[in-house]
């Protein structure tokens, strides 16, 4: 059977929103109906698999993240086990939640080899509707809150490096006064070509790293605006 691996990164989330998606796994309809109907009253966004196979791809289709993966333990083909190794084995998906899904059990062994999985709960058949629901609340309202504090940090990384960018660009806007200074001295005096050559092209240098630094500024403010039009090169003095 093929390996699945994938060295991708967790995407980071895109676009804000209030519904976590959940993964239902079963090769058995039925069994999916039941989770689908119960779980339904959470308002998230169900996606359904009916093999180990179709669970992977979905989790290598889809670009966001996966709040849980609800997975049966005993499936025709790849089971849940199996499936669970290849969840794990994924950078993007090794830190999804899995709540494997079987028939009433009590055997030790069964419940240690459902973590060694990386398995975090276990639920019988029949469902006890509330309980379940309870327990994928709580990893809805986790996945939830890790999404909004990515969010916020990346908020915060953007105003940092847009606030250290705003205090360059003025210090060099202070320095190319200096040297405009220093250029003009210069040419008052009488002193060689080669010296009055270099301070001009101090000062012009100066110029172009502060409109470079204003240029990544503006791109801070504007992300879809064309790089081109803030490229070292496009303020460079000839």
């Amino acid at each position: 059977m093929a390996q699945h691996t994938d060295t991708r990164p967790p995407a980071p989330p895109s676009a804000p929103n209030t519904k976590a998606k959940i993964l239902l796994v079963d090769n058995q309809p039925e069994n999916l109906l039941a989770l689908q109907a119960i779980l339904s009253a959470l308002d998230q966004t169900l996606v359904r698999a009916s093999s180990g196979e179709e669970a992977l791809n979905v989790l290598n289709r889809n670009e966001d993240e996966f709040a849980l993966v609800m997975l049966a333990t005993r499936m025709s083909g790849m089971d849940g086990y199996e499936t669970a190794a290849h969840i794990k084995r994924r950078l993007r998906t090794r830190d999804t939640p899995i709540i494997f899904v079987g028939a009433s059990k009590t055997s030790p062994h069964a419940t240690f080899r459902d973590y060694a999985a990386g398995a975090v709960d276990y639920v019988s058949r029949p469902y006890e509707p509330w309980v379940l629901r309870s327990k994928v609340a709580v990893f809805v309202g986790m996945h939830q809150k890790n999404v909004l504090l990515r969010e916020q940090e990346a908020l915060l990384r953007t105003a940092a490096a847009t606030d250290l960018l705003t205090q360059l660009s003025t210090r060099l806007c202070d320095v190319e006064a200096q040297a405009r200074d220093l250029t003009g001295q210069l040419q008052a005096q009488a002193l060689s070509a080669t010296v009055r050559t270099t301070a001009a092209r101090l000062e012009r240098a100066i110029r172009s790293l502060r409109q470079v630094l204003q240029g990544a500024l503006e791109l801070q403010e504007e992300p879809g605006a064309p790089a081109s039009q803030h490229s070292p090169g496009h303020h460079r003095d000839q």
